[in-house]
């Protein structure tokens, strides 16, 4: 009979965590639409979510986020899949070279950003040695690579992150494909390249679509990197949010649970697209066994 219970508790840490996150995530979507009983807000309304996306400034949060997530997801995808098909054809799919790479993953993002700031701002490494070389005149000729409206820096943090979460994802997924169906689209006349993207690619594609849905949707919400690399403005909408958050008028606590709410509809659009290629992925692999 204990036996029988032992799952049954060994849910009941999962099961409190998941209602404090629902208490939360409630109490968030509600505040949101203007109902915070403590400080006289009873009534619902959509006006915070109108006017996050039409003031100006929060607007240009939301087009930063979005933008730094989507070239980090990008970016990251497009260089972890043509590094694992180097790693595939070089058959180096095991032993150090994958220690090496799952080396950045394990690395915190408050110590990325520190690398970063090191590496790449007016007083680096780099400009220091543009400077010894001769290519600029003064370190402050150095491109602004953190801090920039462009998110440069949170791009590049976030490159040395999800550039080896992407290579874990896909590596086996790749390595595992059938060599025969390379070698016989060379065998008709394609070229390795070719073979490459006609066959090995959309093979892998619903795997990669996948890793990058959840690069983006980790970049959209990250706080971290944002706040340590990010510029003045525009700010990225976490740190837009806390800023909300901590402002002197409670009466702006509503535009923070508004700028978490875009995040949320956000989020999960990209979990029901993930979804669906989980799905899609299941039922090819059945195809495939049967």
């Amino acid at each position: 009979m204990g036996r029988k219970r032992t799952p049954y508790l060994l849910l009941v840490p999962q099961m409190f965590l998941t209602v404090l996150l629902l208490i939360g995530l409630i109490t968030g979507i509600t505040q949101s639409f203007g109902v915070i009983p403590a400080f006289g807000l009873t009534e619902p309304t959509f006006r915070y979510y109108r006017e996050v996306l039409t003031k100006p400034d929060l607007v240009r949060s939301v087009c930063y986020s979005l933008w730094i997530a989507f070239v980090s997801a990008l970016l990251s995808a497009a260089a972890g899949v043509f590094l694992c098909a180097v790693l595939v054809a070089g058959h180096r799919t095991k032993g150090k070279i994958m220690r090496i790479i799952q080396l950045p993953i394990i690395v915190p993002h408050v110590v990325v950003a520190l690398f970063v700031v090191n590496l790449c701002s007016q007083n680096g490494l780099l400009a220091r040695i543009a400077f010894g070389l001769g290519l600029i005149g003064e370190q402050q000729e150095f491109p602004m690579l953190i801090y920039d409206r462009y998110g440069v820096g949170i791009i590049l943090a976030y490159l040395w992150k999800e550039i080896p979460f992407i290579i874990y994802f896909v590596i086996s997924l790749m390595a595992n494909i059938d060599r025969k169906l390379g070698e016989a689209a060379v065998n008709l006349g394609a070229d390795r390249i070719r073979a490459f993207f006609c066959v090995t690619l959309p093979l892998c594609a619903n795997t990669i679509c996948s890793g990058f849905l959840i690069i983006f949707v980790f970049a959209l919400g990250a706080y971290e990197l944002p706040f340590l690399l990010g510029a003045t403005v525009p700010k990225a909408l976490p740190v837009q949010a806390y800023i909300q958050y901590t402002h002197p008028d409670l009466q702006n606590r509503p535009y923070a649970m508004a700028l978490n709410g875009i995040i949320i509809v956000i989020s999960l659009l990209s979990a029901a697209v993930y979804f669906i290629l989980i799905r899609k992925n299941l039922k090819d692999l059945s195809k495939t066994d049967s």
